[in-house]
């Protein structure tokens, strides 16, 4: 017979493991017990300040762990746990998920920890029980001896309340974030998992530990797949959901869930426009409950493992409903961003799923860099870069502007201040006089103005990555950076330096449709830098960028561009409904994200196409007067309109039917 044996951590006492055939048997415990404790990776520096804490006067006595789902608290407290009965530590375990929102409940798992000098309490899932958080510092916390230490761990951060009213001197807390690159690959490699899929495995899981195990595993047992396939095995979304989104997801409906996964930020508004039958401030009100979501700026971000997960499954399960969300979504925010909102540009490009244009121009490095005004010092440590990158005849041109013009400048800096890239944008109004002599910039600057009457332009003199993230996570950063520093809201036209030697910069132009003007190509020392230019279109960068979005859903230009080749009946339909705002919302031409927005964004086309469509002569004035009267500012009745223009009825009808045609072709022909 097989040897076997129980595991018991339950929440009403200590981690007991019990044998078949009494002491000295290996357990199947023990196993599990040794395979946890080879996999914990990193998290060094936090096991030592919690080993302090059981080690003579504890640096705390209660100390607060939190983080996001799968990022590896629970194994934090499970080698801790290792650690401290090595020592002699009695420990006592609690488990959020089993653990009754009871006070009493609590109260039982404790009672022995009471009759041990230096209990060691370990409370994990907490966010589950942060119910219990007041009766814990009022009651049961305050009856434990003085030497106990408690390691609680949560996916939120403490309450304020942890540190007031005399706990401020005892409690600490302990965020935890993404593992290291180096710790990442060690992580995979215990694994199994050593080949060349293991960096692009470490640049999809964003350092979570959780990820990079799952996404292993998968790899492991599935030799064609990568990261670039993403989220594509469904038993794989259903784990990572599983794991970090439990039973959480039951709270909110599927749209709400759809809106938070795909936008950027989810604000209370967004969810108005883009979900009509919601009620917004309830349903954003579910959103904040849901310990995956975090607040950001007026609205709400989910986690970015939870919302790749979420993402993934939604497309698979609902591609209809997700296709129709992330229409919405980019229709409002292209609205607002036209009206003057251009930090939503930001929100835009987060739509945006193309790789090449992520690469140059984005924002999700921001978990992990962010940008800055340059700072004393900046300049010597770029110096230093662009030596070790052998550039040291570009550091003598661009040395000036840093000491000149560093408004002109942003810099990319990581979580721990290290500067990380930077770049020099500006615009043809903003160039200072140093640009106007700089070889690369300045002869770039004098073909803008010689086009500026076709729009305006921003140019980028720089834009270098010094930390050779092939996602170009910092790169894309620093080209939006340039774009919201430029001064120039939406611009028609980009000027970029492209390196040819970096592969993802020229991905990045081809994928745009740039145009290399290689008349504007400068070489400085050994370096060759090329000009491309970026024709966003008549409508700026924002109309560009909606339109990537709605080519990755597969929408024809026509239902992208307002008033795009209507047929006439949209028209007459159009014009029936000129005085119904919920009717004429619905027109093929209509844009927008309100009701309203769409009604009036109808109205303002006929008009201006009323205004345009007939030529001079009297019987095309007489079409005009009749559309006018019948449809645009039209009288009690087409009876009364009749009268009006001293036609008979039948005459006028015919008249109005030919005007209705002669607006549709002319909207056809001007779109």
């Amino acid at each position: 017979m097989g040897v076997y044996c129980v595991v018991s951590v339950n929440y009403l006492g200590r981690r007991q493991t019990v044998g078949s055939d009494g002491v000295g048997t290996r357990t199947l415990a023990a196993r599990v017990a040794e395979r946890d404790r080879l996999r914990f990776v990193g998290r060094e520096q936090e096991l030592a300040f919690l080993e302090r804490c059981l080690d003579g006067p504890p640096a705390a006595s209660v100390v607060l762990v939190h983080g996001p789902g799968g990022i590896g608290k629970s194994m934090l407290l499970r080698a801790l746990d290792r650690s401290a009965r090595e020592r002699g530590f009695e420990t006592f375990f609690v488990e959020g998920r089993e653990l009754p929102p009871m006070p009493d409940a609590l109260e039982a798992v404790l009672a022995d920890a009471r009759h041990h000098e230096r209990p060691l309490v370990l409370v994990d899932t907490y966010e589950r029980m942060t119910a219990l958080d007041g009766y814990l510092r009022r009651g049961l916390l305050p009856s434990l001896p003085e030497g106990a230490v408690v390691v609680i761990a949560g996916r939120r951060a403490p309450d304020p309340a942890w540190f007031a009213g005399g706990w401020e001197g005892i409690a600490t807390e302990l965020e935890l974030t993404a593992l290291t690159r180096p710790e990442a690959l060690r992580l995979l490699a215990l694994g199994g998992l050593e080949d060349e899929r293991a960096d692009a495995v470490v640049d999809w899981a964003d350092g979570s530990p959780l990820a990079l195990t799952l996404a292993g595993e998968t790899a492991a047992v599935d030799a064609d797949w990568t990261p670039e396939k993403g989220l594509e095995r469904p038993e794989l979304v259903r784990l990572l959901l599983r794991r970090l989104a439990d039973t959480e997801l039951g709270r909110v409906r599927l749209s709400v869930l759809g809106v938070a996964a795909i936008a950027r930020v989810t604000t209370a508004e967004l969810l108005r426009v883009v979900i009509p039958s919601a009620d917004p401030e309830i349903e954003f009100a579910a959103l904040q409950t849901l310990t995956f979501a975090e607040p950001l700026g007026d609205g709400i971000t989910i986690h970015e493992l939870v919302r790749k997960a979420l993402h993934a499954d939604l497309r698979r399960r609902e591609g209809v409903l997700e296709r129709e969300l992330r229409r919405r979504i980019v229709d409002y925010l292209f609205e607002r961003a036209t009206r003057g909102e251009t930090l939503l540009a930001i929100d835009m490009a987060h739509l945006i799923e193309n790789e090449a244009i992520r690469w140059g121009f984005g924002w999700e490095g921001s978990v992990s860099y962010r940008i800055d005004d340059v700072r004393p010092g900046d300049a010597e440590q770029v110096r230093a870069w662009l030596a070790k990158l052998r550039y040291p005849d570009y550091w003598e041109l661009t040395q000036a502007f840093f000491e000149q013009v560093p408004e002109r400048i942003a810099v990319a800096r990581d979580a721990d201040d290290r500067l990380c890239g930077y770049t020099i944008t500006m615009s043809a109004a903003n160039a200072p006089p140093i640009a106007e002599r700089d070889p690369l910039i300045g002869p770039r600057l004098a073909h803008a103005r010689r086009e500026a009457h076709l729009g305006d332009s921003v140019l980028w003199r720089d834009s270098v990555d010094f930390t050779g993230d092939p996602r170009g996570r910092v790169q894309a950063m620093l080209g939006m950076s340039g774009v919201l520093r430029s001064g120039v809201a939406n611009p028609r036209f980009a000027y970029l330096p492209i390196n040819p030697g970096r592969p993802g910069a020229l991905r990045f132009a081809q994928a745009l449709g740039a145009q290399h003007l290689e008349q504007l190509d400068c070489a400085i020392g050994t370096q060759q830098i090329q000009c491309y230019r970026i024709d966003y279109g008549p409508g700026g960068l924002f109309a560009a960028m909606r339109a990537v979005v709605y080519a990755e859903l597969g929408l024809a230009v026509a239902e992208q561009t307002r008033g795009a080749s209507p047929d006439v009946e949209s028209v007459r339909e159009a014009l029936r409904n000129f005085r119904l705002p919920h009717e004429l919302a619905r027109s093929p031409m209509a844009s927008g994200s309100t009701q309203d927005e769409r009604a009036e964004s109808v109205r303002a086309v006929l008009r201006a196409a009323a205004g345009r469509a007939f030529g001079d002569s009297e019987n095309e004035k007489l079409l005009q007067r009749v559309l006018i009267r019948g449809y645009i500012d039209p009288a009690v009745s087409h009876e009364q309109a009749a009268i009006d223009l001293s036609l008979s009825r039948a005459a006028y009808f015919r008249r109005l039917r030919a005007a209705a045609e002669r607006l549709a072709e002319y909207l056809n022909q001007s779109t």
